[in-house]
């Protein structure tokens, strides 16, 4: 792994720490004054911009692409991806690694794929179709289906792929990410025009573990920013002051905006295990406390201590006995479970240093995109270095607000409008909830 692979925000690098910060029955707060990092003054954000564009990326996609620069042309990708960065620099270094695709190895044609899926949506449909036709790696088909799916749902294209499958993957009904892969496309169109099962159920049913719970709400489409909020394992939610519902403003997307099976994908809907409280080696994701999470098939130990779990049922019905009878069946509340069984890993709750300036034309900005995790806001000053204002902190400290660091994350698409999520919603969901339970 090179040196500029172990700073870009990719969340399979993070350390993994999961710690209670102290003891599990006392109350700790971070103190924003405290937290302060290098990576945030302008001046370095400068140098890194310049060193990104010119060398990272230009300087590669300019050079040959062989054997000997194939990982540069893997990292200059990576790269791009994170920051959604397309010019003409990345065309040509595309136009070369589509060009050499079979000299390549999997991990570099994992990231081409990514690439293509992030910053080239249409334009290399018909080359990607032919690629389609050739493959013989599950992984790598079903980045290359995903692909053609986005510019073609038709019910002939999802026909030809489940022919595919049935013709060049035997046994496909056991390769995780065929199986995910079929259920996305037949599901999908459905999934994003249906309702979810009353909300309210997931607040009543809560109260069987008595979790601490962090709800995120999100819409189907990832470019919207999503809102979490809290609730304790008495069954309150965090309130301000004044009694108002804390809310705090979150972004579910990843650089690449694949669906949740793909590795460094969106983040997946579904129940995970908040673990602890971490901290991160990463320059890009900051050193703002993050909480820690875990996904079915990642630590089994960890994701059910404390939750009903019996060695003698099949790992999918244990899952879906955190969730209320009317979600069980629910099949997109089950990404976590499939993500984590195809083998995706440490998605956790973070901040970010990133420069937002490099995402200001898009729909979540001041926000960042991460490699599949949950990210919330923060401001740094460029002078000094120091986190000026943090949802991520705030966040942290309003789970932390009663005793423990464990708890439960429940990501959900509650439907696809074509917006943020408004702090405004998700109070009147809460509200209505608490006005019928004092009935």
């Amino acid at each position: 792994m090179t040196i500029f692979q172990k700073i870009i925000l990719n969340c399979s690098i993070i350390f993994f720490c999961i710690s209670a910060a102290k003891a599990q029955d006392s109350l700790i707060q971070y103190d924003i004054k405290t937290i302060q990092s290098p990576f945030a003054l302008q001046a370095r954000r400068d140098a890194f911009k310049n060193y990104l564009l010119n060398k990272t990326i230009k300087d590669t996609f300019l050079g040959p692409l062989n054997q000997n620069t194939e990982y540069r042309f893997e990292d200059a990708w990576l790269s791009a991806i994170q920051f959604m960065i397309r010019n003409q620099y990345t065309d040509r270094g595309m136009e070369k690694m589509f060009e050499l695709r079979y000299l390549i190895d999997q991990s570099g044609r994992e990231t081409m794929l990514l690439a293509l899926y992030a910053l080239y949506p249409k334009m290399y449909q018909e080359k990607v179709l032919e690629l389609l036709k050739q493959e013989t790696n599950a992984k790598l088909f079903a980045m290359e289906a995903l692909y053609c799916f986005r510019n073609d749902s038709s019910k002939d294209f999802i026909k030809d792929i489940f022919l595919q499958i049935r013709n060049k993957f035997a046994n496909s009904e056991t390769i995780p990410v065929l199986v995910e892969l079929k259920k996305y496309l037949i599901n999908y169109s459905k999934d994003i025009n249906t309702g979810t099962p009353p909300l309210k159920e997931l607040f009543n049913y809560q109260q069987l573990w008595k979790q601490k719970t962090i709800y995120s709400f999100q819409r189907w489409d990832r470019d919207f920013t999503g809102i979490c909020i809290i609730q304790y394992a008495d069954g309150s939610f965090a309130k301000d002051s004044s009694g108002k519902l804390l809310t705090f403003r979150q972004l579910a997307r990843s650089g690449s905006g694949m669906p949740y099976f793909i590795t460094n994908g969106n983040t997946p809907q579904g129940v995970y295990r908040i673990a602890g409280i971490g901290s991160s080696i990463d320059h890009l994701i900051g050193p703002t406390p993050n909480l820690q999470t875990v996904i079915p098939f990642q630590n089994d130990q960890v994701f059910y201590r404390n939750l009903p779990y019996d060695s003698n049922t099949n790992p999918l019905d244990n899952y879906k006995i955190l969730l209320p009878p009317s979600w069980q069946s629910y099949l997109p509340i089950q990404e976590s479970f499939f993500a984590g069984k195809i083998g995706r890993r440490y998605i956790i709750i973070h901040g970010s240093t990133l420069d937002p300036e490099f995402f200001k034309e898009k729909d979540f900005y001041p926000l960042t995109p991460t490699d599949g995790c949950l990210m919330a806001g923060e401001r740094w000053d460029g002078t000094s270095g120091k986190l000026q204002e943090s949802t991520q902190l705030n966040l942290v400290n309003t789970f932390l607000r009663t005793p423990g660091t464990m708890g439960l994350l429940v990501v959900v698409n509650i439907d696809n409008q074509q917006k943020d999520i408004s702090a405004e919603e998700i109070q009147t969901l809460v509200k209505n909830y608490e006005d019928n339970r004092k009935r």
